[in-house]
């Protein structure tokens, strides 16, 4: 009889669901191409981390092929474990790279990035949750390069309104933050340190602090909610004056998150985004593969901020594309949407 090593791991297997195989509007490429491979070893050598990598995001081969990728600020140790997301979970105790501003901001500098978002780990070990490191980063980012679009997304820091303001006040042309799912499935998938109103409360501030800033939140959606949920979580936000909302369907990263409840199909996210529109917001992203930053998001700021240097628009989200099957979760992603400045595509002139 075959006895288990109960010492040795357990080998990666790929989650399945109750509800059945991947529909086909849920097929990717897999990811390569040249600016793909190119970018991925800048980013080796500059010493950056990603959230595509770190979450295996969805859009990694359709961003990175185009020139994109996603930074993430403070590490890549989470202290929070949310049952959705691929994030490694830790307590980094209290480190950090108190240069990493400065060498974030040179790094996108020589990029050449017209239009990044910033993600950040949660960091409940520091006092002020990482808000500085954040801040630090947008201003460094302004001052090397002062057409640059920069957009954060960042933690609820535990509510503390002080630290949202630090963030707000370092003039990020978008201040985003997650609500992640509705009401009612918040206390069953997102860290029990995490709280509905709270994130609310985090968004109205940022909008009421300053009003002129563009503020975002996105909603995953097939983890158990209802459509009237997703409704007033909808409401909710438009409420607390959240000006541009992306709604996803989640993807289990592993056996270990929670599971699928449910393939939530295109007619319903074409639902989703004809109610978002009908509350007042500017902008909606509504599709299976869209991710709390997304393309067509990213180009509706441009176009918003900096019309002459507005971004080229891409395909539909809800638009399915042939290719193969790969095993990709649902998290708080932010793909910094920009075109690599690079000899044989150079950028539009006057940027």
């Amino acid at each position: 009889m075959l006895r288990s090593d109960s010492n040795s791991a357990p080998p990666t297997k790929k989650p399945t669901d109750e509800i059945g195989p991947k529909p086909p509007w849920l097929k990717v490429r897999a990811p390569g191409g040249e600016n793909y491979s190119r970018l991925k070893q800048t980013l080796r050598k500059l010493d950056l981390y990603t959230v595509c990598e770190e979450a295996r995001c969805p859009n990694v081969g359709e961003c990175w092929a185009s020139g994109t990728a996603t930074i993430m600020l403070l590490g890549h140790t989470c202290t929070r474990g949310c049952r959705f997301c691929a994030v490694t979970t830790g307590n980094p105790r209290g480190a950090f790279d108190p240069r990493e501003p400065e060498h974030v901001a040179r790094a996108i500098s020589e990029l050449g990035l017209r239009y990044v978002v910033l993600t950040m780990v949660d960091r409940d070990d520091l006092i002020d949750g990482g808000a500085s490191q954040v801040a630090q980063t947008v201003r460094g980012l302004r001052e090397r390069c002062p057409d640059l679009l920069v957009e954060t997304l960042v933690g609820d820091f535990r509510g503390r309104l002080s630290d949202v303001d630090i963030v707000v006040e370092s003039a990020p042309a978008v201040f985003a933050h997650n609500v992640e799912v509705t009401r009612r499935i918040t206390p069953l998938i997102r860290d029990a340190r995490c709280d509905y109103d709270l994130s609310l409360r985090v968004l109205g501030h940022a909008k009421r602090r300053a009003p002129e800033r563009l503020v975002k939140s996105s909603i995953m959606v097939g983890i158990g909610e209802t459509n009237e949920e997703v409704k007033q979580t909808l409401a909710d936000l438009r409420e607390v004056g959240v000006d541009i909302v992306t709604l996803g369907q989640y993807l289990r990263p592993t056996p270990k998150h929670a599971k699928v409840a449910r393939w939530v199909t295109p007619d319903e996210f074409a639902m989703y985004e004809a109610e978002a529109q009908s509350l007042g917001f500017a902008f909606v992203a509504s599709g299976a593969l869209v991710r709390s930053s997304y393309h067509a998001a990213e180009g509706f700021v441009a176009a918003r901020l900096r019309p002459a240097a507005a971004l080229p628009e891409l395909p539909d989200a809800n638009a399915s594309s042939p290719g193969i099957d790969i095993n990709v979760p649902s998290v708080p992603l932010i793909p910094v949407g920009a075109l690599l400045r690079n000899n044989r595509n150079p950028p539009p002139q006057g940027t």
